[in-house]
């Protein structure tokens, strides 16, 4: 089945790199404008241009901090100014954490939820009003498998997500009738600049021997044998943004090499 997003404007937050990347790559390659949001401006623009000459889409960069109201009204104008009304919101920005919770702190806890969940709530209310009065929406969120079963070193930004999730099923019941639908994918890890920045972070304070070991202990909770990669989780985002999944919201989909299964 051949996904097409012909006329359609797409916005990721996230977008400059990983998963967010890798969505707003297939959207563009299947007709859509793009727009990618990012904290770190330069590297949303560069990347712009290179999934530009990619594509042959336009695509433009939008330097936000989802963490900020002002930012994602700022966003959200731009966005409109530049390539339209937004029809696919693919909510990809986040951080990543790996502490005992007994070691995290209230700093460590309000920058997670600020970002990861707040990011969301503050992007869907700029977003929502004018895709319900359009009557048609596609509303994507990144979640994770640890927001559903827990999982340890995660804890706050397992309940971040599971806020999430929360999130999307409730407004999902809200505007359903107008034509705006929200789901939730679910990647188990995945393989993304965010992960390896964190990853080579604890080799360094672990030392090679005990991250190796480590490592085998996370891969052996994968049925698969292996970490995901980008590609292998946008497919599912792609079709839940397509005309072909107007009949499908408040659902969560877990793109995880088996890792739960609930």
């Amino acid at each position: 089945m051949e996904l097409r997003f012909d006329g359609k404007v797409a916005l990721i937050t996230g977008g400059a790199r990983g998963i967010g990347y890798a969505a707003a790559t297939l959207l563009a390659e299947g007709g859509a404008k793009v727009a990618l949001a990012d904290v770190n401006g330069e590297r949303a623009e560069d990347s712009a241009r290179k999934l530009a000459q990619r594509s042959g889409m336009e695509v433009i960069g939008v330097r936000t901090d989802v963490s900020r109201e002002e930012d994602v009204s700022a966003m959200a104008g731009e966005v409109v100014r530049k390539l339209g009304p937004v029809d696919i919101f693919v909510s990809s920005a986040a951080i990543l954490d790996d502490k005992l919770f007994l070691e995290s702190s209230l700093a460590d806890w309000r920058r997670m939820i600020d970002i990861c969940l707040y990011g969301p709530m503050l992007c869907m209310r700029a977003l929502l009003p004018e895709m319900v009065s359009r009557k048609y929406g596609r509303i994507v969120c990144l979640a994770s498998d640890s927001a559903r079963l827990g999982q340890a070193r995660l804890s706050y930004y397992a309940a971040a997500k599971a806020g999430v999730i929360a999130l999307a099923k409730s407004v999902a019941q809200e505007v359903g009738k107008s034509g705006v639908t929200l789901n939730i994918v679910s990647p188990g890890a995945t393989n993304t600049e965010l992960r390896q920045e964190r990853e080579n972070l604890m080799r360094a304070e672990m030392g090679e021997e005990k991250y190796q070991r480590r490592m085998q202990s996370v891969l052996k909770v994968y049925p698969t044998g292996r970490l995901g990669e980008p590609a292998e989780v946008v497919s599912a985002i792609a079709y839940l943004a397509s005309e072909q999944a107007g009949w499908i919201t408040g659902q969560i989909l877990s793109v995880n090499g088996g890792f739960a299964m609930p």
